[in-house]
């Protein structure tokens, strides 16, 4: 998120949620702290109910709580390497946070991942499954779609809501959705124009792609659990 501008776009396009990328080992951030912190602040002030989501790989429990609390939002996305006992520790100490802990499909096995996933999934309110770059070591806004089955097998085994990411645009997510059966998707890189920020053509498309192809999805009949909250 660059400034309360593309916040207002996002909003307008009927996205739920807003990530703000922070302390990341790889690619550039949007914004600063601060900046994310007043864009937050000024988003409340104009009446926009979009919900705030801290991105980071920030590893330190307390950290991680305390970046999600000084920017003021309400979900904390984990991109580092925490272990179960760290994600324990970070339900207690940001028992109103919603959390999503992320696996990444490419990485390591997929025995390995599913292990990752049982093992996380008492501490956490969601996963979102994101694609390994191997040749530049990001493990997320790669713009590279991963196995579909992969993340299917994690949303059915866990029982977890699992937000699905991983070079989704206008030509795939639906067919994602219906592969998956994924309580949300999440896009970025894909809704992006030539200047790195979003464009409001591919958001309203995308968003309504998605839509349509959620309204028609079983999350009973698929197997997998539906977005907890609304």
């Amino acid at each position: 998120m660059h400034d309360i501008s593309e916040m207002l776009l996002l909003a307008q396009c009927g996205v739920d949620a807003a990530g703000f990328p922070l302390r990341l080992p790889v690619h550039a951030e949007d914004c600063g702290e601060d900046e994310a912190a007043a864009i937050i602040r000024e988003a409340r002030q104009q009446g926009i109910a979009m919900a705030a989501t801290c991105i980071t790989y920030e590893n330190d429990p307390a950290e991680a709580v305390g970046l999600t609390r000084r920017i003021g939002a309400s979900i904390l996305q984990l991109h580092g390497d925490i272990l179960p006992a760290g994600l324990a520790r970070l339900r207690t100490l940001g028992p109103e946070l919603f959390i999503i802990k992320s696996l990444i499909v490419g990485r390591s096995s997929e025995g390995q991942l599913l292990g990752e996933a049982r093992a996380a999934a008492p501490y956490v309110d969601a996963f979102i499954t994101d694609t390994f770059d191997p040749a530049s070591g990001a493990t997320g806004a790669t713009g590279r779609v991963h196995n579909w089955e992969t993340s299917r097998r994690i949303a059915r085994e866990t029982g977890i809501p699992l937000m699905l990411a991983g070079g989704l645009g206008l030509e795939n997510v639906a067919e994602a959705i219906r592969q998956v059966g994924p309580a949300a998707v999440d896009a970025h890189t894909g809704l992006e124009g030539p200047d790195g920020r979003k464009d409001a053509v591919l958001v309203e498309a995308f968003v309504r792609e998605a839509r349509h192809a959620f309204a028609g999805l079983n999350h009973a009949a698929a197997g997998t659990a539906p977005w907890p909250v609304g």
